[in-house]
């Protein structure tokens, strides 16, 4: 169940130009058949099965359906469809009875972020690089307005299109855009999270600029980043990978994050949280089976990552657009 958010945004929204790139992007899917497949398949499998009616997404475990609600048949090709989109980063899930462990143990970061938590009843909220949409439905009990997922990457997008189809949540709704796509949307968002993903831009201060461009006045941004330590407003740029992550551009402490923040025109800015990551958080499972957290460190010394950087922190802020 999905609804074309469109029409529930303010004026300032390039409505004609977002249905381009939509119109755009669907025709260069059918122009790379095998890579659209992959993940359309599964998805459409998950079309023929019934909307649950069971839905519990105030928990640590999305819960989605329960085991009666499916018939054997059903069950198997609900597991089939959710194999095909493993690895699987974010979660827990249980669908129907099946228990997804994802990768990341997501419930903590948002267990964590939730005594910053704005509120977002009746807000138009953005979730900047949304995955497979966990923290999505982990909004849907705030009440807000509607919640739009940017995720560029086929193998998420199509992968929270099957979980909502089978949530029915109205309100959840996704672009196969990335952040550049932000332009787009001036002055729109109540709320935006960026979580994850700055790091891995290597021009932070013109993402933050772009967030903020469409940010309505008074919104509110949330951000969770890796992070190194230390007291000084620097941010360490790896030679090549960091903790094995090819793409990882500027990786700041605490403090320079809160001034990125505030060079760009964010006030109100400040960290309330860290926290050092850790093999219990981020782990190999049944259904991420590639290497993890653990291997990014180095085994002799674990305030190390293998390349001899700094092992990384987790870190909050919280900021707000004056207008």
């Amino acid at each position: 169940m999905t609804r074309d958010y469109l029409k529930l945004l303010p004026m300032s929204a390039r409505q004609d130009v977002i249905r381009q790139l939509r119109a755009d992007h669907d025709t260069r899917l059918r122009q790379d058949k095998k890579g659209f497949q992959r993940f359309r398949d599964p998805y459409a499998a998950v079309l023929t099965l019934p909307q649950a009616r069971f839905i519990d997404l105030a928990g640590d475990t999305v819960r989605i359906g329960e085991r009666h609600e499916l018939d054997d048949a059903q069950y198997q090709r609900l597991t089939d469809a959710m194999r095909a989109f493993m690895p699987w980063r974010k979660g827990p899930f249980d669908l129907f009875g099946l228990h997804i462990d994802a990768e990341w143990r997501s419930c903590r970061k948002w267990n964590r972020l939730l005594p910053a938590l704005p509120d977002l009843r009746n807000k138009i909220v953005a979730d900047i690089g949304c995955n497979n949409g966990y923290y999505l439905f982990r909004m849907a009990p705030h009440a807000p307005r509607c919640v739009v997922g940017f995720e560029p990457m086929l193998q998420h997008y199509y992968c929270f299109k099957a979980l909502n189809h089978l949530a029915g949540q109205p309100q959840l709704c996704i672009e196969p855009f990335g952040v550049e796509q932000l332009i787009h949307y001036p002055r729109t968002f109540d709320v935006i999270f960026l979580m994850g993903i700055i790091y891995h831009r290597s021009s932070p201060i013109t993402m933050l600029r772009e967030i903020r461009e469409a940010m309505q006045p008074g919104g509110t941004l949330i951000v969770e980043s890796q992070a190194i330590p230390g007291d000084e407003p620097v941010a360490l740029f790896p030679a090549e990978r960091y903790a094995k992550v090819p793409g990882t551009y500027f990786v700041p402490t605490a403090s320079c994050l809160v001034n990125w923040l505030t060079r760009v025109g964010f006030a109100g800015v400040e960290c309330f949280g860290a926290h050092p990551m850790s093999s219990e958080e981020q782990r190999k499972t049944e259904w991420m089976t590639f290497e993890s957290y653990s291997d990014f460190i180095d085994p002799a010394d674990p305030s190390r990552t293998v390349e001899g950087y700094p092992a990384p922190l987790r870190v909050f802020a919280k900021a707000r657009n004056p207008g």
